[in-house]
């Protein structure tokens, strides 16, 4: 079983233009900013969304294809879909929300109650049937719609940031049960994320989405190992930046200079380390072969680390000591310089 998601959607202003191949075999994360088109992705999967264009087919059946004047309706398509908050119906109880999509589609009221209970057994919520939402902890309105979504043995099973609503001290145990749950469901598996935690537990391939396009796939170490977006370097907390590589030097748009070590000729990615960039007040302090004048931005204390934004050609954020900071007694609006060892630059083809 696979599904083929050729999706190309304009909605006010914004432009959804996707194609992917997802196998029954695998557990697909799909990573990106607000607004990146996540959510868009899974609504048309579950055909809450019409295509304007493309295609969407599941193990050979057309779920919606425009320009073959084919679209299945919602409640046709063998498809799961859990929200981001749950969407339970807070007065109805646990049996009653989990048996609404059976009964949804027309089944009998005794044989979607008798199934309901079941599902709330393998969901390890014995006992909650009689329950209504807002008498349940997080974690266990998490089981309900999980439940609610496998009832109807979908083929394709879509989580909306599944553990997004929990705390901290929820999530762990919570995201130990959704792997199981996962790894014991036959079909195709799509799950939205903004956590990369989430990615390395539950997913074998990640898809990064911004402004409605694929920037980079494969597994979570290869898109890690090699961001090529400023979305993925944020969530490693490492310094992005492309340019042109002419000698040993990477020139970027904005005309900044960066001597870089072993880096082939061509356009080229540079990730830099916080951790790396020392801030000095001038250049005697530092043998470092790139040096570049900067202001200071913001100053945040994280800890024993102190994150310090720096304003200028190149534009980086800096990871340097308490001690640091206090022995530099560092402002906002300081004029200071950043340098980096051309060693500690790590390059890589775009």
């Amino acid at each position: 079983m696979s599904m083929i998601v050729d999706a190309h959607i304009e909605r006010g202003g914004f432009t959804l233009d996707l194609d992917l191949e997802i196998a029954a075999s695998e557990v697909l994360a799909v990573l990106g900013p607000n607004g990146s088109g996540k959510s868009s992705l899974l609504r048309a999967v579950s055909g809450l969304l019409p295509l304007d264009r493309g295609r969407i087919v599941l193990d050979g059946e057309t779920l919606d294809a425009p320009a073959a004047n084919v679209f299945v309706d919602p409640e046709h398509r063998s498809v799961g879909l859990m929200f981001q908050d749950y969407l339970l119906f807070p007065h109805l109880n646990v049996v009653e929300n989990v048996a609404f999509a059976l009964r949804a589609r027309g089944t009998p009221k005794a044989v979607a109650r008798a199934t309901a209970f079941d599902w709330i057994e393998r969901v390890g919520l014995e006992g909650f049937g009689s329950s209504l939402p807002g008498e349940l902890s997080g974690g266990q309105a998490q089981r309900v719609a999980l439940a609610r979504a496998l009832i109807c043995e979908p083929r394709v099973l879509l989580l909306d940031e599944p553990l997004a609503a929990l705390d901290a001290s929820t999530r762990t145990s919570v995201r130990r049960d959704l792997r199981r749950y996962l790894a014991e469901f036959g079909g195709v598996r799509v799950l939205v994320t903004h956590d990369p935690i989430d990615a390395y537990a539950l997913a074998d391939r990640v898809v990064v989405i911004e402004d409605g396009r694929v920037v980079q796939s494969g597994t979570l170490a290869s898109v890690t190992a090699h961001p090529r977006s400023r979305f993925v370097a944020d969530l490693l907390g490492v310094n992005l930046v492309w340019g042109e590589v002419i000698g040993q030097v990477l020139v970027t748009s904005g005309g900044a200079q960066i001597v870089v070590a072993d880096a082939e000729p061509g356009q080229s990615f540079a990730a830099i380390r916080p951790q790396a960039i020392t801030v000095g007040r001038d250049l005697s302090s530092t043998s470092a072969r790139n040096s570049w004048q900067c202001t200071v931005g913001d100053i945040d204390r994280l800890g024993e680390r102190v994150r310090v934004t720096l304003i200028g050609q190149l534009p980086l954020i800096a990871e340097i000591t308490v001690n640091a900071l206090e022995m530099l007694q560092l402002q906002p609006g300081d004029a200071v310089v950043a340098s980096v060892k051309a060693t500690d630059i790590r390059t890589y083809p775009v």
